[in-house]
């Protein structure tokens, strides 16, 4: 049998948990930054996300977050824009669902932007007509047949 060498087996990793459930400050952006919502995950660290300003840009995800802040489409996040490339970004900071919502009461986000959704379009249109899963028959009509 090999001599175990390492830290630790996987428990080690998966019992990391740096509490993010407590609150921490908001973070706004500055300069060379910007507010966007992830459209979809690309994988490898990677996300499509469309920015305030109104473009569409690749989002790199920095080590630091990689697995251990998870990402999904309809997230919001600050991302750092580059100089030298304006098609790409790096995400700095996720935003949890309330810190968000405080970001749109503080007027940093428009007020078209849809939070919480599962994709940045919105997967919910159907749900708001009226549901019409179910169809009504009179007795009459049974009896005729």
């Amino acid at each position: 049998m090999p001599k175990n060498k390492g830290k630790g087996g996987k428990n080690r990793k998966r019992g990391k948990n740096e509490a993010d459930d407590e609150k921490r400050e908001l973070v706004f952006k500055e300069d060379g930054q910007e507010y966007a919502q992830v459209v979809r995950m690309l994988g490898n660290g990677r996300c499509e996300a469309t920015c305030i300003d109104g473009t569409k840009r690749l989002c790199h995800i920095r080590g630091k977050m990689h697995k251990k802040v998870w990402i999904a489409a309809g997230d919001i996040i600050l991302v750092g824009l580059r100089d030298y490339q304006d098609d790409k970004a790096d995400v700095i900071l996720k935003y949890m669902p309330d810190e968000a919502r405080l970001l749109k009461a503080y007027g940093e986000l428009p007020e078209n932007t849809r939070l919480n959704e599962g994709i940045a379009g919105g997967l919910d249109e159907e749900d708001e007509g009226p549901n019409d899963d179910y169809i009504e028959f009179e007795d009459e009509d049974i009896d005729k047949i």
